[in-house]
């Protein structure tokens, strides 16, 4: 049957109670539950492998700054990254929605994020960016920051995708478990990827030409997985408009509507999070000094992925157990920690000048954990017809704020040094925290 789903106004009229939320309208093929989720387990596992040779607070501004970026540059990699991560979604919803089968939209995106890592690789390789002197050519790093910026195009779609079908396909009370069993598989697992593969990579000189490749075989590899889902076809209707249109009111809706207002200025808050990421690992260069060794880049994304992995062992459960909003609120109070801890270490702390900067990397764990449990928290709020525009909403209130904040971001650290940044935008961080305290617990029904 037909289910017709109006557009949402901005005062969201038709939320639905907890007891449907804990048992949505679920749209699976009946008995292939096991199934879809052992696949999408594998789909996370695989894409968090290649992940990890492309972590935003390591390896790509260490790439950007080693061709010739600095501050102001880096900060473009955050910027790049949210625009990707929330225009190009509001924009995709209502397709996606109208799409009988989501998984198509999940295989095509999961594919394509690997395009612009294999030309990387094959660019790299060729050594076309080498001017005759030995010197990288001055367009390679703008040629990398469009490439980086296609893939956030395609990830942001391949985000949304993945929010939809997780909604269709997975139970509320599982998801949290969904994201674990993703996290606690595919983090050893790239661990122990980069811990064999990464040193012998840094130490040749087309290393990076590896190191890009890897994700580009491992995204396609996770977007196969999709292809066996098994799901039931939607029939949903909406009213076509502009697509400015429907981004102004997914805007509007994250402020205008009562139930998800809270978890907008949560939201907006730890955005904060984003805009120092690419200035971590520039951070821990300058405090280490001549000892730096680029070897460093190894545990650096060692001890992150692994706090990844212990910090969503904690979380996922804890969602399932007793709301997302109980796991938003750890994580973001763990989160602030991470600019806190960066600046004690790097001034030294009587802990050899920076050499145990590595343990900045265990509290922004918490970052990405974070990003995925306000998102299941917002899936919680709604029935399933309005995950699209619930979840573009909040990815906008995620991303506006680094948009804006992260070049000036880039300009501090830039003129004032890392430090007193780093401390404005911790702060901001725990008022985040803070905020997340009044969101409403969403089931009280099981």
């Amino acid at each position: 049957m037909s289910r017709v789903a109006p557009p949402i106004s901005a005062s969201a009229p038709d939320l639905v109670t907890d007891a449907q939320v804990v048992d949505p309208d679920h749209g699976g093929v009946p008995g292939a539950d096991q199934r879809n989720f052992a696949l999408l387990v594998m789909h996370q596992v695989l894409f968090r492998i290649g992940w990890v040779f492309k972590t935003e607070s390591i390896v790509m501004p260490y790439f950007l700054d080693a061709i010739g970026g600095g501050p102001i540059i880096r900060s473009l990699l955050m910027v790049l990254n949210r625009l990707g991560a929330s225009v190009p979604p509001a924009l995709y919803a209502r397709r996606l929605k109208l799409m009988k089968q989501k998984r198509w939209s999940l295989y095509a995106t999961t594919t394509g994020s690997g395009v612009p890592f294999a030309i990387i690789a094959a660019v790299w390789w060729s050594e076309i960016w080498r001017e005759a002197d030995g010197s990288v050519a001055p367009w390679t790093k703008w040629f990398f920051l469009a490439m980086y910026a296609w893939f956030f195009v395609v990830t942001g779609l391949n985000q949304l995708s993945l929010q939809v079908i997780q909604g269709k396909l997975v139970r509320a009370n599982l998801r949290g478990r969904l994201f674990t069993a993703g996290v606690v598989i595919g983090s050893p697992l790239s661990i122990l990827a980069v811990w064999l593969l990464m040193p012998g990579w840094l130490a040749r000189p087309d290393g990076f030409a590896l190191i890009f490749a890897a994700p580009a075989v491992l995204f396609f590899l996770s977007g196969l997985a999709m292809l066996a889902i098994r799901e039931t076809s939607d029939s949903y209707t909406e009213v076509r408009e502009p697509g400015w249109r429907r981004l102004v009111r997914a805007a509007r809706l994250a402020f205008e509507d009562p139930k998800l207002r809270p978890v907008a200025i949560s939201a907006v808050l730890y955005s904060a999070a984003f805009t120092l990421f690419p200035h971590y690992q520039a951070m821990a260069r300058e405090s280490a000094g001549e000892a730096f060794n680029i070897q460093s880049l190894v545990t650096w994304t060692i001890t992150q992925h692994t706090a990844v992995a212990v910090i969503s062992f904690l979380a996922g459960p804890i969602a399932d157990w007793f709301g997302a909003r109980r796991a938003v609120q750890m994580t973001m109070f763990g989160a602030a920690l991470a600019p806190f801890t960066a600046i004690f270490l790097a001034k030294g702390a009587g802990l050899g000048d920076g050499q145990a900067f590595w343990l900045v990397f265990l509290p922004l764990g918490c970052t990405p954990v974070t990003n995925k449990m306000l998102l299941n928290y917002t899936l919680e709020l709604v029935g399933r017809e309005h995950h699209t525009l619930y979840s573009s909403s909040i990815g906008l209130c995620l991303a506006l704020p680094v948009i804006v904040m992260s070049p000036i971001v880039g300009v501090l650290v830039a003129w004032l040094g890392a430090a007193p940044v780093f401390v404005l935008m911790a702060t901001i961080l725990l008022a985040g925290g803070v905020q997340s305290l009044w969101l409403a617990e969403t089931r009280t029904k099981e």
